[in-house]
Parts: structure tokens; C-alpha cells; sequence
């Protein structure tokens, strides 16, 4: 029975099916990025991602159909992800809303927006019709434009992570890094720490949004529902890519940007991961159980690490 279902198992169909599992690694690493802003730097649990990353889909859908090029449809997704962030954050600031019902808050509010935005549940585009950033014809196609396709994304996530490395440099970067590390002694400095939490949040949605309007050109339609556990994926890739490469890099410069790469590469191994899960023909019904189990044990494993460690230490001396 067992030497039954291992033969049952093709090996080219894993390898046929790799390459679009890593473009769509690539494509959710921009939301990745995000999350980590949040919950790294900010240590808020934002789930407006569920709700701001069908926004972005929704805009950049509907403003292509409209006749907008493809490249300027994904800038106004950024900035329509940062309009989410923006009323996350004044729920949490001007109002005093607890951060993670703020954030549940404008999630359900923004289903009906993207309904509006995109007049009914779904909408598509074609990549025959528009000129699309990514496709995943493009994937299939041959191998020249396969790997422009890969360089354009790799290059993309790495401007990405560039811009960001240089912007956290800046004053104002430092200050939501120090609001996000000790938001008393961020006031003590004279920092406006409500100010920076609302940037963060904007900053943070603005590449949800961006990685919802390549997510939407990719698979050539915006749905109301696309967002969906989003989150989860985003806290997988960065609990991955930090647990599995934090310990690899021992120099004290440019850590900042290794950890963001680190957490980029998260999400395209979660998404192999999922290849290889759905490859042993698992159902795919369990496909969200699986994912919140993978996180549970990614997340638990830096706390039991330091918990049996500080015993292993107290039985070494005694």
C-alpha cells in the first residue's frame, strides 16, 4: 500500500509545478515585507492585510479595464493600501481603538469598499488584452521569457528591500524603529509616537496593497476574497525566514536588510513548502489548517528554544 502511493507520486509534475509556486512566492514576499514592518518593527498586529491586499487587486483590476497602464495601476494599489493603513491607524491613534480590533475594524469595512470598487465580487484581465507586470503565462511561457519574468521579480524584491533599508536609515525611519523598540522612551525623545505608528501602518498596507495589484495581474482577476488568511501567510514567511536564517549571518552590518531578505525568502520556501504538501496529494481543504500549524510551530520555536536552553544550562552547572 505504501510503495503503492509513493509510485503513485510523479516527480516532474513537483518540478512542472515549482516554477509558478516561486513567482508566487516572490509576488507575496512584497507582502511579507509588510507584515514584517508591523509585527517586527512595530509589534502590531495589523490584520487590515486581509482587507487592504484585496484593495490593492481590486484598484489596479479595475484601473487597468479602465484603460491605465498596468505599471501606474500597481503605484495607485500603494497608495490605496496606504489609505487602509492610514484608517487603521487613526482608529488606533485619534480614537483609541485597541490595535487589533482597529485593524479587524477596517477589514470588514474595506469587503464592501472593494465591492464597490470593483462592482461585484470579481473581476478579470487579460493578459492577451493589457500589458501585463505579471502573468502567469508568463511562467509557462518559454524559457527567455521565463527568465526575464524571474529577474524582473527577483530585481524587484531586492529594489524593494533596498528602498526600505535606506528609508529606516533616515531620521524618520529611526524614529518608528525606536517607537516600535520603546514607545515610553520614543516620547521621552520627543517623538510623536502616534504620528510614527500611522506611517508605519500606511507604509506597511501601501506593499500590501502593491503585492495585491501584482497578485491580481498574476493570476489575471481581483476577488473580493483574495486577501483571505493573508496574514497568516505574511507571519509564515517572516517567522520562517527568521527562525531558519537568523543564525547564518554574524555581521553586525546591513542585518537589517538580511533580516528583510531572510523573511522574502520565507515566503518563496512557504510556498514550496505547499508544492511539495500538495504534491503528497494532501486535500487541499486543509490547506489553511496546515498553514496556521506551520506558523504555531515556527512561532513557538524561538520561546521553547530559550525555555530548554536556560535548563540545559541550569542542570550543565549544578
Amino acid at each position: 500500500m505504501v510503495l503503492e502511493y509513493f509510485a503513485s507520486l510523479d516527480p516532474m509534475a513537483l518540478l512542472r509545478s515549482l516554477p509558478g509556486n516561486i513567482a508566487q512566492g516572490l509576488i507575496w514576499a512584497v507582502m511579507a515585507l509588510g507584515v514584517f514592518i508591523t509585527f517586527r518593527l512595530l509589534d502590531f498586529a495589523d490584520l487590515t492585510v486581509d482587507g487592504s491586499l484585496a484593495t490593492g487587486g481590486a484598484v489596479a483590476v479595475v484601473l487597468i479595464r479602465a484603460g491605465v497602464h498596468p505599471a501606474i495601476a500597481l503605484v495607485v494599489a500603494f497608495i490605496a493600501g496606504m489609505l487602509c493603513g492610514l484608517v487603521t491607524g487613526l482608529l488606533h491613534t485619534a480614537l483609541g481603538i485597541p490595535g487589533i480590533l482597529a485593524g479587524i475594524l477596517t477589514q470588514i469595512s474595506l469587503y464592501s469598499i472593494n465591492l464597490g470598487i470593483m462592482g461585484k465580487s470579481n473581476q478579470a484581465v487579460n493578459v492577451d488584452q493589457y500589458p501585463l507586470v505579471a502573468s502567469l503565462r508568463y511562467v509557462t511561457g518559454d524559457t527567455a521569457t521565463k527568465i526575464g519574468f524571474f529577474a524582473f521579480l527577483i530585481i524587484g524584491c531586492l529594489v524593494i528591500i533596498a528602498l526600505l533599508y535606506l528609508f529606516f536609515g533616515t531620521e524618520l525611519g529611526g524614529a518608528i524603529r525606536a517607537t516600535g523598540c520603546n514607545p515610553n522612551m520614543a516620547r521621552a525623545q520627543g517623538i510623536n509616537t502616534n504620528l510614527m505608528k500611522v506611517l508605519a501602518l500606511m507604509l506597511s498596507n501601501g506593499l500590501v496593497g502593491l503585492c495585491g495589484g501584482i497578485y491580481a495581474q498574476y493570476q489575471g482577476a481581483a476577488d473580493v476574497n483574495m486577501g483571505r488568511g493573508a496574514i497568516v501567510i505574511g507571519l509564515a514567511a517572516v517567522i520562517i525566514g527568521e527562525v531558519l536564517f537568523a543564525k547564518l549571518y554574524t555581521g553586525r552590518k546591513f542585518t537589517f536588510a538580511y533580516t528583510m531578505m531572510a523573511v522574502a525568502i520565507g515566503a518563496i520556501l512557504y510556498y514550496v513548502v505547499i508544492t511539495i504538501v500538495l504534491w503528497f496529494k494532501m486535500p487541499s481543504d486543509y490547506m489553511k489548517l496546515f498553514s496556521a500549524v506551520v506558523v504555531a510551530i515556527f512561532l513557538s520555536v524561538p520561546y521553547l528554544k530559550g525555555k530548554y536552553g536556560k535548563k540545559r544550562k541550569g542542570v550543565a552547572k549544578s
